[in-house]
């Protein structure tokens, strides 16, 4: 499937902005998964880009201004085609970290007690052998997306998986890192995507996210598997960036001074080429 996607952010504020350093994680790279056919990003001042250690493109530009530009409104754009291709299971370069990194605990996907034993009704993992059954992942899956019901605008970015599993409610954010939380309370190692997603009767999930599972350490074998449909990745997925929890490849991060009071308004549209 051939995927336009289009991209805005824009910031609004009540004072002049005086400086801003932001850091953009907006850029699909070509994998199993997609090839990116083209791809553009905007934003005020130059931007530069270097690799991060999960294979991320970041980018990031600096604005330096004074009261007297009287800056009050700044955009970022990004744009492009990517063709995808629907395949959930793959294998990582050999540049990646190795997969037990990702076993680490952080600050929205800690493991927890209650989230292992909650595993552990879908889930056994092999002891000692870094392999864990498709199947069973996909059954714990459907498990999360029981246990936090998807309800719009019930967390925040700041959110635990601990507290959104008992809470019982979440974004596809929150689902993403309650399944990559349970997997590493058992031991197995998971990480975060973040993405796009295409449903023309489900506009509030083009901004998406999901979890890579690990099947086989050994081989650094992975899967992809979108909590929130309980399902593996497919065509309509874009995968965006990887990392350890959402702070490691959130779409933009940044810090300012000036500016006043600052509102945030994000556009995504995704449209099916030739469709």
């Amino acid at each position: 499937m051939k995927l336009h996607i289009k991209h805005t952010t824009d910031y609004r504020y009540t004072e002049p902005l005086r400086y801003a350093l932001q850091t953009l994680w907006l850029t699909p790279q070509s994998g199993p998964a997609q090839t990116v056919d083209f791809w553009s990003l905007g934003a005020p001042k130059k931007l530069f880009d270097q690799p991060d250690a999960f294979g991320n493109t970041v980018s990031s530009y600096t604005f330096t201004g004074s009261e007297a530009d009287n800056v009050r409104w700044s955009l970022v754009n990004a744009a492009g085609q990517v063709q995808t291709w629907g395949v959930a299971e793959f294998t990582d370069a050999a540049t990646l970290p190795n997969p037990y990194f990702f076993l680490r605990a952080t600050d929205l996907a800690a493991p927890n007690p209650a989230l292992a034993e909650f595993g552990r009704r879908f889930v056994s993992p092999s002891s000692g052998t870094g392999r864990v059954d498709l199947n069973q992942l996909l059954a714990l899956s459907q498990g999360v997306a029981t246990a936090v019901g998807y309800r719009k605008d019930s967390t925040n970015v700041t959110t635990t998986a601990l507290q959104a599993f008992e809470a019982g409610a979440g974004v596809c954010q929150d689902q993403a890192h309650v399944m990559i939380a349970v997997c590493r309370s058992l031991g197995i190692p998971a990480r975060y995507v973040s993405g796009y997603f295409y449903a023309a009767n489900e506009p509030d999930l083009a901004s998406h996210a999901w979890a890579d599972v690990c099947l086989d350490v050994a081989t650094r074998r992975w899967v992809s598997i979108d909590v929130t449909h309980a399902c593996l990745i497919d065509q309509r997925h874009v995968r965006l960036a990887m990392g350890t929890d959402y702070n490691a490849c959130p779409p933009i991060k940044g810090v300012r001074q000036g500016g006043g009071k600052e509102s945030m308004t994000v556009g995504i549209t995704i449209e099916a080429v030739g469709a």
